[in-house]
């Protein structure tokens, strides 16, 4: 970490027995296809480089647990097809990067405690983020949300061990009033009957409503 490496040499993959390896800080614009063999690789840190995109193959890391990809380049197009068969993560942080949207397919990291995704372009969320039954922090701060998935109150984030991060977006108001009175707040209003079925109660979401209806 904190040097100037521009490029990861293939014969990385010799490193047959690594757990660790931290690249943070450094000006890396693509990674070998050969990084997915390090079959024994728990934790990677690629955050703060120039990544645009990741290899084919990247997803078939058996036993990652930690990766963190913040501060690159990324967005939901960078991911490969794999991606979402690292099911072993524990820890995710994409924060800084260029994600409008988040692929379905984070639902089936099932094993997330921690997802980071604050400070990008996200205009949505989508439901099956309420699949990841195990997540205890979730940072969506400064992103450009309006509405919350009704299916994020499956999760809950609002206990004294659960992080819950979610300001600087440009909320609609009942909402945004929500987070006035508190986190706890939020989940209850997005259980509600009134919030999953906006138009059955004749709610005025004002010009938000059409967004609801994607969900």
């Amino acid at each position: 970490s904190h040097n100037k490496i521009t490029a990861v040499p293939a014969n990385i993959s010799e490193l047959k027995n690594l757990e660790v390896l931290n690249m943070f800080n450094n000006q890396i614009e693509e990674l070998p296809t050969q990084i997915s063999s390090l079959q024994k690789l728990k934790h990677l840190n690629l955050g703060m480089n120039r990544l645009s995109g990741l290899p084919r193959g990247f997803g078939s890391l058996p036993a990652l647990e930690v990766l963190d990809l913040t501060y690159n380049n990324l967005n939901q197009g960078s991911l490969p097809g794999n991606f979402f068969y690292l099911t072993t993560l524990r820890a995710l942080y994409l924060s800084d990067n260029d994600f409008e949207v988040l692929p379905a397919d984070i639902g089936k990291l099932t094993k997330l405690q921690i997802l980071s995704l604050r400070d990008n372009d996200l205009i949505s969320l989508p439901k099956e983020i309420g699949e990841l039954a195990q997540l205890k922090e979730l940072h969506i701060q400064g992103n450009r949300l309006t509405v919350l998935p009704p299916e994020l109150g499956n999760l809950d984030l609002t206990g004294p061990k659960q992080v819950f991060k979610a300001e600087n977006n440009p909320w609609v108001t009942p909402i945004a009033d929500q987070f006035q009175l508190g986190v706890s707040h939020v989940f209850e209003y997005v259980r509600s009957e009134t919030y999953k079925y906006p138009d059955r109660q004749k709610i005025n979401y004002q010009s938000s409503k059409s967004v609801f209806n994607i969900y």
